[in-house]
């Protein structure tokens, strides 16, 4: 059983920027392809960033690309999610998922096994 921890949220100016931690315990972090979703109120969950292999292949919602970088430390278990031009839109509660066989690419919520319990990401006008 894979457990997943997420910080380093909070209360950012438009402009600005925040990097969000997801440490993973009870598995070989590794192996496991990591995503970055978020879901503002009222709105279904969606994929930010995924990566599969440290150094390997990034993938990005359009939303995002050019603004976030995904990156992974595998000697720390830790998954970051630098987030930088934070816009007002950005405001969401951002969730890490592992998934045991993917490759990082898989965007939807259902595609993943395991979740943290999410930190608030807040961007103010």
């Amino acid at each position: 059983q894979v457990q997943l921890v997420e910080s380093g949220g909070g209360l950012v100016q438009a402009g600005g920027s925040l990097r969000l931690s997801c440490a993973a315990s009870g598995g070989i972090f590794s192996s496991y392809a990591m995503g970055w979703f978020r879901q503002a109120p009222g709105k279904e969950r969606e994929f930010v960033a995924g990566n599969r292999w440290s150094g390997g292949n990034t993938y990005y919602s359009d939303s995002v690309k050019g603004r976030f970088t995904i990156s992974r430390d595998d000697a720390k278990n830790t998954v970051y999610l630098q987030m930088n031009s934070l816009k007002p839109e950005d405001t969401a509660v951002y969730y890490c998922a592992a998934d045991t066989y993917g490759l990082g690419s898989q965007r939807r919520p259902s595609e993943y096994e395991y979740w943290g319990q999410g930190t608030q990401v807040t961007v103010s006008s």
